[in-house]
Parts: structure tokens; C-alpha cells; sequence
């Protein structure tokens, strides 16, 4: 007994040194902290219980047979996140680079599939220089069956993906897949081919960063979500984020204690929209009034900064909020805050978390480059996506609902649950200036300015769609956070479904 428990702790001491003392120190100078304790500040404290410490791999060319180290560079396990049970990955760099090995992809599938079966959330710390080469096509295998997994898993259990390192080839797909994709500034990179191979193929010289660094995917490509400083508030937002997920698609999200009143008027929004229609305003000054204690996680914050969208709560329960932003390109949509909204609200639809929509939109954007990148296409995405989605929709008008862009954004035509308007709304094809030279074309500017005055009076108010029945009230502003949490009261109790099918064919 005493032998075989000597030799489990000489395996167990091998398992958590990982690469050994050397190769953590180059980790920490680099300012990354090791797999093990980035587990620690993700977990509750004493939470994490660990599987397969003990899996080694099964390689035996190019010398793989003399250096096996225990765990096989991936620690996985489960552990409660704010008292919830949470599975998790984290990639070891000081073993191998973190390289995935045909059993280093089995333990992260091994997770996956208990965290499916006991609908759990799955968070994935990913550092990794990519597949093992020595393993050759095994390890492509064990990618595959890692991205199968996520594709099972997406809509039924919040999936998240922390980048903390390197993420390169094949290995960037399976956080592609996932919900949500954090980094951490200047430590971690993500592109399927990596500068030398650019260079060698398009003679262009890149670094990793300005290729795949957060900052070339939180602002440009939109493929990453949030990026932090370092790990440690990476895994703070990422523990901040889940505050306000469900745990897995037959579950709703956490309500918190408040102490912030629903009744809460907020008199900074009767003066909020300027009196000329022109004049842009901040849209985030209407969200953080209608949510509790102004707690809201924006995210792709940098991204299409034309439409915001983050979790709030009103009365404590989580909500999905989508608004037109008047600061940038006038709220008007276009490619990406279209794709951006759209994924935002599926997530939620997915998730049983109720949508509120914020709408200040002039139209689409237009142009050539638009239209050639098919606005058509990704602008029906947005529209698919809430004509889709089955959760309570509330939304709210607070001024321009224009053209197509008043049917895309969650208009009672697409299923909107309650329509609001406030006073300050104008619902029309198009701007009244823009319509009357269309209607009166050739006429006298004289003639262009009276008319418009007319079409304004007569079609760039709420009433004309109130009166249709496509607006379920008009509001006063300051009333609008317990108008919405009314609604949302009301809404608990919504049964809707769609017609039986194995599954729709949004315009990808």
C-alpha cells in the first residue's frame, strides 16, 4: 500500500509541475499565469475537482516514448463559479506548447460531453501552440472531435472561450464555434495561418499581433467578443459574464437581489433625443438608466459600434439588450452591426433570456461597398433572427424607425410581444425630405420645404402606427424602465413556438 501510494504521489507532484520550474518562469515573464492558477481564479475557492491528472500520451516517434509527463498538457475538471457547477479546460503551454495530442483531446471531449449530459457550462482557457506534430493525423482527429462536440453542445449549454496565449491552424475553430471569445492583450494571438506563412504566400510581412492580435479581432474582423489586460481580469469578466447566463437551455438565468426599484423614474431621458432630429445622442445613457444599478455587459464594445448589445437586468433578471447607437454612422445598419446583433440575439433566444430593443435607425447603410459585400444577405440575418426567436421582445422607439430598418428592428410585425414609442418618434419610409423630392419631384425648393413640413406632420409621428395597432402605447421616457419591467412580467408566461423542422437555413 505504502508503495503504490508513493508512487501515486510521485505521479500526482510530475502532474502539477507540468513543463517543470524553467518553463513556468518563462510563462510568469511573460505575464501569464500557469494553467493550474488560472483555474484558481476562476473557480470558487477549494471548488476545483480534477479529472484525468494521470492521462499520459500514447506517441512513441521522434523520442515521445522517453518524456511523458502526466496530464498530457491540458488540466480538466469541473468546479462552481458563484456556487454553479461549471466544467473547464485549460491548456498547459509548459507541456509541449499546450499542443493538442489525440489524448489531450480526449480529456477536453470528456468534458464536453458531461457538461452536455448534466447541462453545465463549459469554459475552454486556450494556450496552445496547436496540433502535435509528432502525432501527426491523430491529432487532427482529436481536433475534429473536439469541434463535433461544440456543435452538439451550441444552444444547449453557454459555451466560452478564454484566449490566453497562442491559438493558431485548426485550433482557432473550436472557440470560433463557441458563444463568447475573450483575449488578453499582447499574450494571445488567433489566425488559421500564422505571419510565415502569409509572407510566403502573399509576400506581405505581418506581425502575430497585427495579424491575429485582440486588437485586429476585437475591432476589425469582430471575431473576438472582449479583450483584457491580463489573465487575471480575463478571468474576472469571464466569471462576471456567467453571472447572467443560464446554465444550460432548460434552465433560466440566475435572478439577483436588488435593491435598485423598479418603479425608478429616470427624468435624464425626457431631455435625452435633441430637438433637431439630426443631432446624434448617446444611446448608452438610456440603457444604463433602465437597468439595475447600471450593470451592464456590453460586449463586442469595439465592434460595429454603430448597435450595442450586453446583458443587463431589470428586477433582477437578466435581460438581452440590442440598441441602435446615434453616435456612429447616425445608427444607420450595415454588415456588421447587422452580424453582430443578429449572433447577440440567437445567443439569447437560445438561452431564454428575454430581448429589449432600443430603436433609433435611419435605414441601411448605403454604397457600393455594402451592397458588393452583400448587405442583402447579412442584413437578412438580423431580420431572421428576431423573426426567429421565441423569447419575450419588447421594444422601444425612441426616435428614427425608417424603411426596412423599422421592419428588421423587432417590429410588432416580426412577432414583437410590446411595441413602444416615445413621444419623440418618427415612423416613416423614409425622411420626410427625402420623400417628398421622390413624390414631387421637379418641384421648386420652395415647394420641397413646405411639403416636407406637411409629410413630417402627417407621417414622422408615432400616432399613425398607434393607431394601426403596430405600437402598443406611447410612453413617457422617464417611465420607460418599469414600462419595460411590466412587460416583462406580463411576458413570463409566454408559450410560443415554430413550426416542426429539423432546422431553418439563415442566410449564412
Amino acid at each position: 500500500m505504502d508503495k503504490i501510494t508513493e508512487e501515486l504521489e510521485r505521479k500526482r507532484k510530475k502532474a502539477i509541475e507540468g513543463g517543470g520550474e524553467k518553463r513556468l518562469a518563462a510563462q510568469h515573464a511573460k505575464g501569464k499565469l500557469s494553467a493550474r492558477e488560472r483555474i484558481h481564479v476562476l473557480a470558487d475557492k477549494d471548488s476545483f475537482e480534477e479529472y484525468d491528472m494521470f492521462v499520459e500520451h500514447r506517441s512513441k516517434d521522434f523520442g515521445m516514448d522517453k518524456n511523458i509527463i502526466p496530464g498530457d498538457g491540458v488540466v480538466t475538471g469541473h468546479c462552481k463559479i458563484n456556487g454553479r457547477s461549471v466544467f473547464v479546460f485549460s491548456q498547459d503551454f509548459t507541456v509541449y506548447g499546450g499542443s493538442l495530442s489525440e489524448t489531450h483531446a480526449e480529456k477536453i471531449c470528456k468534458i464536453l460531453d458531461q457538461a452536455i449530459k448534466l447541462g453545465c457550462p463549459i469554459i475552454g482557457l486556450n494556450d496552445s501552440g496547436g496540433a502535435r506534430i509528432q502525432e501527426g493525423v491523430a491529432s487532427l482527429g482529436g481536433y475534429a472531435e473536439v469541434f463535433q462536440r461544440n456543435v452538439l453542445a451550441s444552444g444547449v449549454i453557454p459555451q466560452i472561450s478564454v484566449i490566453m496565449g497562442p491559438c493558431a491552424g485548426g485550433a482557432v475553430y473550436s472557440p470560433a464555434i463557441t458563444d463568447f471569445i475573450f483575449m488578453v492583450k499582447d499574450s494571445s494571438y488567433m489566425f488559421v495561418t500564422g505571419p510565415d506563412v502569409v509572407k510566403t504566400v502573399t509576400h506581405e510581412d505581418v506581425s502575430a499581433e497585427e495579424l491575429g492580435g485582440s486588437n485586429s479581432h476585437t475591432k476589425k474582423s469582430g471575431v473576438v467578443d472582449l479583450s483584457f489586460e491580463n489573465d487575471v481580469l480575463a478571468l474576472e469578466e469571464t466569471r462576471r459574464l456567467l453571472d447572467f447566463l443560464p446554465l444550460s437551455n432548460k434552465d433560466k438565468p440566475p435572478i439577483k437581489k436588488i435593491i435598485d426599484p423598479v418603479s425608478r423614474k429616470s427624468g435624464n431621458l425626457d431631455t435625452l433625443i435633441p430637438d433637431n432630429s439630426n443631432i446624434p445622442y448617446d444611446m448608452k445613457e438610456l440603457v444604463l438608466s433602465i437597468i439595475d444599478e447600471e450593470d451592464f455587459f456590453e460586449i463586442q464594445t469595439d465592434y460595429a459600434k454603430n448597435i450595442i448589445v450586453g446583458f443587463g437586468r431589470i428586477g433582477g433578471e437578466t435581460i438581452g439588450i440590442v440598441a441602435n447607437q446615434p453616435m456612429v454612422l447616425a445608427g444607420c445598419l450595415d454588415i456588421d452591426s447587422s452580424r453582430k446583433a443578429a449572433r447577440f440575439i440567437r445567443f439569447c433566444d437560445c438561452f431564454n433570456i428575454p430581448i429589449i430593443t432600443f430603436v433609433d435607425v435611419p435605414g441601411f447603410l448605403p454604397g457600393t461597398s455594402q451592397e458588393h459585400n452583400g448587405i442583402i444577405a447579412h442584413g437578412a440575418k438580423l431580420l431572421y433572427a428576431y423573426a426567429e426567436a421565441t423569447v419575450p421582445k419588447v421594444t422601444v422607439i425612441t426616435r428614427k424607425a425608417y424603411g426596412g430598418a423599422y421592419d428588421v428592428m423587432a417590429s410588432k410585425h416580426l412577432r414583437g410581444d410590446v411595441n413602444y414609442a416615445w413621444p419623440t418618434a418618427e415612423i416613416a419610409v423614409m425622411g420626410s425630405k427625402g420623400a417628398v423630392e421622390i413624390i414631387y419631384r421637379g418641384s421648386s425648393e420652395k415647394e420641397i420645404i413646405k411639403k416636407s413640413k406637411e409629410y413630417q406632420k402627417k407621417f414622422s409621428n408615432p400616432f399613425i402606427a398607434a393607431s394601426r395597432g403596430y405600437l402598443d402605447d406611447l410612453i413617457r421616457p422617464n417611465n420607460t424602465r418599469y414600462r419595460i419591467y411590466r412587460s416583462l412580467d406580463l411576458l413570463k408566461t409566454k408559450k410560443l413556438s415554430n413550426p416542426a423542422k429539423k432546422h431553418g437555413n439563415i442566410p449564412l
